[in-house]
């Protein structure tokens, strides 16, 4: 076979159209800027504060979970290294953990056999997709703007994705009925909407308490599931009660992720999925089946060290990351007040003020795209993520996201500062 005929075959033409699409390749522009611009002072990356990483904490939660597995489960020494050592189970080693987690947290009541252990939120959201997509007729919704993650998995799955009006409350319940209502005339179906009621990503914004209400009344009139990520929700100056808490009608699957409040390198997620299916258990149980032919399971000495950081603080990450969230708070007051003391007074430029979370969205009077980003790195040294990226490339060129989380105090004023320079430059 001759490398001509072999190139042919293997064209963009031939492989997987998610491949060619702007959100895949999306992140990687940002990995690409910080390794040409080093210097650059990055408000890009959502990743969290690295102060307090120590590498001697792996040790110390791998041995409290073995020592769990010991004197609670009962289990012999063989048994304990096996479990650490082997293949687990495929909804996870430590599925009783996080559901007393959740329990401890967020008050929601799951079932350990409800939960699905998986290799970061992102397998969730691929599974619970992959699990719903049945045919051509399925449409996913989701807001606009929206999580590449999810935009992501959406692609790998061949899920179309309908844009739904978001506000600062959130998701907007009236334009979501008008979908349903476009769905029901098309003759398509409206499998799942997915929402982030807390500090979403990339906006920063939360949805009120009444919003959230509506939100599930709408869900159980139209008989739909929302898929619920709360990866940010511990952030904020205070908490409200997520969709799975206040949900009584079983429409509500809730995809977690330790990334933000365990550690991010132990790469840990999980779904609770305790709708019941027909002839079919739990959906946790289909989403199981898939997991085994994608990831066969999740490593279980990363789930060791997840497991050991629950146990080893009373199965609550509120109090495991009371430093965290205080300078998360106190990230977010200063960014703001930045934004305030170097731009407040330029027309045209605005920002929201998100109460928690990572992210704030600034507003310009001009086009924020790609070559922007580069020019911010090589002229200004200071990088951000243009908003067009989270819709697609349909929308949001005139705003920018800036992530408060892994800059100390100095780093963010010189980061306004930089970014100030730009803006005023372009104004």
């Amino acid at each position: 076979m001759d490398s001509n005929s072999l190139s042919t075959r293997l064209s963009m033409e031939t492989l997987h159209g998610s491949l060619t699409d702007p959100a895949i390749s999306s992140m990687n522009l940002l990995n690409e800027l910080i390794d040409e611009y080093p210097v650059a002072i990055s408000m890009a990356a959502g990743r969290p504060y690295e102060e307090f990483f120590d590498i001697r904490l792996v040790h110390s939660y791998i041995d409290a979970y073995c020592a769990h597995l010991r004197h609670d489960r009962k289990l012999d020494e063989a048994s304990v290294t096996r479990t650490i050592f082997q293949y687990g189970t495929t909804k996870g080693v430590i599925a009783d953990l996080v559901a007393r987690n959740l329990a401890e947290d967020e008050n929601i009541d799951a079932a350990p056999e409800s939960v699905v252990v998986t290799v970061g939120a992102q397998e969730a959201m691929f599974l619970v997709l992959r699990t719903l997509r049945a045919d051509e007729r399925d449409v996913l919704l989701a807001p606009a703007p929206t999580y590449v993650g999810l935009t992501g998995a959406a692609l790998l799955t061949d899920t179309p994705v309908w844009p739904v009006r978001s506000t600062e409350n959130g998701i907007d319940p009236d334009d979501l009925v008008l979908h349903l209502k476009r769905a029901d005339e098309q003759g398509r179906r409206i499998r799942a909407c997915y929402v982030t009621p807390n500090f979403a990503n990339p906006t920063g914004t939360s949805m009120d308490l009444p919003a959230r209400h509506r939100l599930l009344e709408v869900a159980e009139a139209n008989d739909i599931l929302l898929l619920e990520d709360n990866a940010y929700g511990l952030f904020g100056s205070e908490r409200l009660p997520s969709l799975k808490s206040l949900d009584r009608s079983g429409n509500v699957v809730y995809i977690g992720s330790f990334a933000k409040t365990g550690m991010p390198g132990a790469r840990v997620g999980y779904a609770v999925a305790d709708q019941q299916v027909p002839e079919g258990g739990l959906l946790a149980d289909q989403l199981s089946k898939l997991k085994g032919m994608l990831t066969v399971n999740t490593s279980p000495i990363a789930q060791a060290v997840i497991a050991g950081k629950l146990l080893l603080n009373d199965f609550s990450l509120t109090k495991a990351n009371a430093r965290e969230i205080a300078i998360y708070q106190r990230n977010l007051r200063l960014t703001l007040a930045e934004l305030t003391r170097r731009l407040g007074g330029c027309r045209g430029v605005g920002w929201n003020t998100p109460t928690g979370g990572f992210f704030v969205t600034v507003t310009v009077p001009f086009v924020v795209d790609d070559e922007l980003l580069a020019h911010a790195a090589r002229d200004h040294g200071v990088l951000f993520t243009p908003m067009h990226h989270f819709y697609g490339g349909k929308g949001g060129f005139n705003q920018l996201r800036l992530s408060i989380s892994l800059l100390t105090p100095e780093l963010i004023e010189e980061g306004v500062s930089r970014l100030a320079a730009l803006i005023t430059a372009r104004l």
